[in-house]
């Protein structure tokens, strides 16, 4: 097994809320950094997800030509403004959601005059919006959805609804990744390499946090391919005929582990004691899905309660 390490060697956030960071991660063996590094790069672009403006309705605008009485700014270059809103997602919660700015002139607009629920949160508050030149009053809703990547405008208007103009959306909360590898030397001639990881986003996760997630989506994604395939176990077939079948379909439950556990075997879709059972235990420790302490209380509980031996 590799014996990586990883640290954050640098974090730092700007005025506008934006996030740096900077990590080195430690490993033993020569040519792992460009695969850990080219794996999390594309993983932190592509495969995070955010909040992001879908689609705006402005009281009395019906196409995106339209001049809002009163308004410094065209409805073009307002749409440009709010699609430059980032959003912090506090709760994790991926249903549409709505904002609405409801203001009167003269003033200026910034995204702070946005009253949004209450898991929102708005990261930049300064970010100009348009100016209201007269006492004219100014409504706009906005729709809020949760995504991945940048999704583009099909249509002007929203198939759901024509009172709302759709603009393109940018959910990746990564705007910028970067990584080097260099070798480290040893008196045994031994060769390791440690990888340089920079990571910027825009201010709606932390980098460490972006930087777990992208590790914990390459983990699924190679256990959803090749653990979960019953054709492609790696070690010798279970006899699970000698076992009584009929303990086969008892939910995990029964087994009364811990929390934890219990919550880890759940992400996994292991759900009776057969699942449990089909899986060679020595693979999800290789491959670093459970670790010894939670494969030691799975064994134990077995044995005292089935008398089932892994």
């Amino acid at each position: 097994m590799t014996n990586s390490k990883i640290k954050c060697i640098k974090l730092q956030k700007t005025e506008s809320g934006a996030s740096y960071g900077q990590f080195l991660i430690t490993l033993t063996k020569s040519g792992q950094g460009i695969t850990i590094g080219n794996s999390l790069r594309r993983i932190l672009l592509n495969d995070l997800g955010g909040l992001a403006i879908s689609s705006v309705r402005i009281s009395n605008v019906k196409h995106e030509f339209s001049i809002i009485p009163g308004v410094r700014e065209d409805v073009l270059n307002v749409l440009l403004n709010l699609k430059g809103i980032i959003f912090k997602n506090k709760k994790n919660i991926k249903k549409v959601q709505f904002g609405r700015l409801k203001k009167k002139g003269p003033s200026i607009v910034t995204a702070s005059s946005f009253k949004l629920p209450d898991h929102i949160e708005i990261i930049n508050l300064k970010h100009y919006i348009m100016t209201i030149s007269e006492s004219n009053l100014v409504e706009i809703e906005i729709k809020i959805e949760y995504g991945t990547g940048y999704k583009l405008a099909l249509d002007t208007f929203s198939k759901q609804n024509s009172e709302f103009l759709q603009i393109d959306s940018i959910f990746m909360p990564v705007k910028k990744v970067n990584f080097k590898v260099e070798n480290i030397y040893n008196n045994k001639f031994n060769i390791k390499e440690r990888l340089f990881l920079e990571i910027w986003t825009n201010g709606s996760i932390t980098p460490n946090f972006a930087l777990l997630s992208a590790a914990k989506i390459l983990i699924n994604l190679f256990f959803n391919i090749f653990i979960l395939n019953e054709s492609f176990i790696l070690n010798e077939k279970k006899e699970l005929f000698e076992i009584n079948q009929n303990y086969f379909h008892i939910p995990i439950e029964h087994l009364e582990l811990s929390k934890e556990t219990y919550n880890k075997l759940k992400t996994f879709k292991i759900n009776t004691i057969y699942d449990i059972l089909k899986f060679p235990y020595q693979n999800l420790i290789k491959f670093n899905i459970f670790d010894i302490i939670t494969i030691k209380e799975i064994k134990t509980t077995l044995k005292k309660k089935f008398n089932i031996i892994l």
